[in-house]
Parts: C-alpha cells; structure tokens; sequence
C-alpha cells in the first residue's frame, strides 16, 4: 500500500507541474475514457436485464407487452 501511495503522489507531483492547459486536457481525457467505459457497462447491464426479462414475457405467454393480446389494439378503420 506504501508503494501504491508513494507512485500517486508522483503522479501528483508529475501532474501539478504541468502548465495549466495540459492539466485540464489530461483531466479531460482520462475522464472522458472512464465516462465511456461506465457507459459500456452501463449499456451491457442494462440489455443483459432487458433480456431477461425479455425472457419471463415470453416464457409467461404474454404476447405483448402493453397488456393487449393478439388482435386487440387500435382499430383504424372505424
């Protein structure tokens, strides 16, 4: 843990001797990579769920998800 913290605080050090505009676009950067990974995760969790539930309608019998069975629903012709 000692190593770990003696490696952030010359990343630190690293960081703030930087000029102004390059910290910002590094910070920028690194948080713009860890945004789009969470949102991949994100993405797969949430289709994994879809799926799955996806999974129990179909397994139910129900046709549809809106609570209408097959051949109800608006009528246009009328």
């Amino acid at each position: 843990m000692h190593r770990l913290a003696q490696w952030w605080d010359s990343v630190e050090l690293w960081l703030t001797g930087l000029p102004y505009v390059l910290q910002v676009s590094l910070v920028v950067v690194v948080l713009a990579m860890i945004a789009m990974l969470v949102v991949r995760v994100l993405c797969a969790l949430i289709d994994r769920v879809a799926d799955v539930l996806d999974a129990r309608l179909a397994r139910s019998g129900r046709g549809d998800v809106t609570g209408q069975r097959a051949g109800e629903g608006n009528d246009e012709s009328v």
